[in-house]
């Protein structure tokens, strides 16, 4: 008698990122008799800052975040799918990929991860509050100097909103090896930023996108909006919050629509140490094809990558129209850098621009710390 095969994953403590990997370990577990599959949760946190060769030691599946990927290649911890004979499922999961999602998990001429959750900041309000998304920046701060704004800006989320402001106007952003941006232009997107952060409450210095959600879908006098915010459909189906968001694709400056909003979400990934590799890509490449993304990955709470779930009747219709509502803003998103190096720039990048927007810093301080830590991580 064979011996049973038990695969262990970690991924994000939340009900996006645990509830559907739970449902289809179970699932697979059914269709292979004798695998076993149990899945960990560490908090969003902790799981970014677990550096992949620690995670690649205890589990045999992961699910990362794609700005991982430059160590990732040149650590070897992690198997490079494109290298297991499965080309045809792998162009099919290029074809439908909604925006840079599976290429996001591409790096030094290999596949690292197979996108299994596709986010990016987009727009939230509460339609008892307001009738329709604002799509251009003045409209937005017009709202905000009302009081019915909000925004994540804990130093993460700072630095993409940094970020996105940027794209959206087109700027060169981490292309040169001295500087971020350059400097008139990053001193015209701070004010931008400053502006939007002074007209807020001062709690949102300390809310992530979670904490935003759950503000607005469960608080009687929230805000009414927020402009940008890594979506999370669990807050647009019924009963999941006492106050159901609609999301809708992120403002643009003047006419610049949705452009350049920092793309995020999650990939499956296989450890090089697992002893069962090819059970292990089996689940991956199922979980990340088209039918599961579409039915039973939805359906137990996931945020599909998968452009057959975004296009899909059945998700849409639950979730209040997420996925056609904000496409274009995932189809049009920016692929931030992943340079090995890169995480650390991120990391001490937000702690830099928090600063400034708690005033402990002035614009030319912030920009001058912002460029040399920059030039550190590409060293």
């Amino acid at each position: 008698m064979a011996e049973p095969v038990r695969l262990r994953g970690m991924t994000w403590d939340h009900s996006r990122g645990l509830d559907p990997m739970v449902a289809t370990a179970a699932h697979f577990a059914e269709r292979h008799p004798g695998v076993e599959i149990t899945w960990d949760a560490r908090s969003l946190q902790a799981f970014a800052d677990r550096p992949i060769g620690e995670m690649a030691a205890d589990y045999d599946l992961m699910v990362i975040d794609h700005p991982h990927v430059g160590e990732v290649a040149q650590s070897g911890e992690l198997v490079a799918l494109d290298t297991l004979g499965r080309d045809d499922e792998m162009a099919a999961l290029a074809a439908q990929s909604v925006g840079a999602s599976h290429r996001s998990y591409a790096f030094g001429g290999h596949q690292w991860a197979l996108a299994i959750d596709a986010a990016t900041p987009v727009a939230s309000f509460r339609p008892d509050l307001i009738d329709a998304a604002p799509t251009r920046w003045d409209a937005v701060m017009e709202l905000a100097r009302d009081g019915r704004v909000a925004v994540a800006l804990i130093p993460i989320n700072t630095l993409m909103t940094f970020f996105g402001l940027a794209r959206n106007q087109g700027v060169a952003v981490a292309e040169a090896p001295d500087r971020v941006m350059a400097r008139d232009a990053a001193e015209g997107v701070l004010d931008l930023l400053m502006a939007l952060a002074h007209a807020v409450d001062p709690r949102c210095l300390t809310l992530d996108p979670i904490g935003v959600l759950e503000w607005m879908g469960r608080s009687a006098d929230a805000p009414a909006y927020c402009p940008f915010g890594y979506g999370y459909t669990n807050y647009s189906r019924d009963g999941y919050c006492r106050f159901p968001i609609v999301f809708a694709d992120a403002p643009g400056i003047a006419d610049n629509g949705p452009r350049g909003t920092v793309l995020g979400g999650t990939g499956i990934a296989v450890s090089r140490r697992c002893a069962h590799m090819d059970v292990a890509a089996d689940y991956a490449f199922w979980i990340a094809g088209a039918e599961c993304q579409a039915g039973l990955f939805f359906d137990s709470g996931g945020q599909p990558g998968n452009a057959a779930a975004w296009e899909a009747d059945g998700p849409n219709a639950a979730a209040r129209g997420f996925f056609r509502n904000t496409r274009r803003t995932l189809d049009t998103a920016w692929l931030r850098p992943r340079y090995d190096g890169y995480m650390e720039f991120q990391d001490r990048g937000g702690d830099i621009l928090h600063a400034c927007l708690k005033g402990q810093v002035g614009r030319a301080d912030t920009l001058d710390r912002l460029d040399a830590v920059y030039r550190e991580s590409r060293r």
